[in-house]
């Protein structure tokens, strides 16, 4: 298979790949753990991250939001003290942050699967490129994402940080047009 080339590597690299990048992700659960996963990857790779995922789900209680934004200092030190996750104060509090602001933005019924793919019109955007080089970081979508989570109460949301959180979410199906994924994305269903 001719994949795209960002994810050669490493098997757990092509896995994600080949099952889950782009795939349109409608969960709000996971759609929190991807967009705070997105943010801890600022600064470093996402191969970096991924690596780390199964740690972080076990850390952070499934990324559950409810459980997320009652961490107390005791909580904060020990995950400050973690070799399993990137260890960043900025961006550990901004999970709790996010998990408070998650809620807030829930507590009136809302779903934040709604709320995100509001961004994309509700389906993701089939873009067609051919080369690495052509897909953006950021696009109007993803600054207009970025200034309604920041303005919501979210951290580490900036407009490259949503432009990959959009990619890796499905809402927009940047697998290179010689990507086998490419055509399965763009006819797979939600998950």
């Amino acid at each position: 298979m001719q994949r795209c080339p960002w994810c050669e590597g490493f098997d757990l690299y092509r896995e994600y790949h080949d099952h889950e990048w782009g795939v349109p992700l409608r969960d709000d659960r996971a759609l929190f753990e991807l967009l705070i996963l997105e943010g801890a990857q600022a600064g470093l790779s996402w191969a970096t991250v991924l690596k780390k995922r199964a740690h972080y789900r076990e850390v952070f209680d499934g990324f559950e939001p409810a459980k997320i934004a009652h961490y107390d200092d005791a909580k904060v030190a020990a995950l400050l003290a973690d070799p399993g996750i990137i260890r960043n104060r900025a961006k550990v509090a901004a999970t709790i942050q996010n998990a408070r602001a998650f809620l807030a933005l829930t507590a009136n019924g809302q779903r934040f699967s709604d709320f995100l793919w509001n961004f994309v019109g509700g389906t993701p955007i089939q873009n067609n490129w051919a080369t690495l080089s052509e897909a953006p970081t950021k696009t109007p979508e993803s600054d207009a994402m970025s200034k309604a989570l920041a303005k919501a109460g979210f951290k580490f949301v900036g407009s490259t940080i949503c432009y990959a959180f959009m990619q890796a979410s499905g809402m927009v199906n940047d697998h290179l047009t010689s990507c086998p994924r490419h055509a399965a994305v763009r006819q797979s269903t939600p998950r």
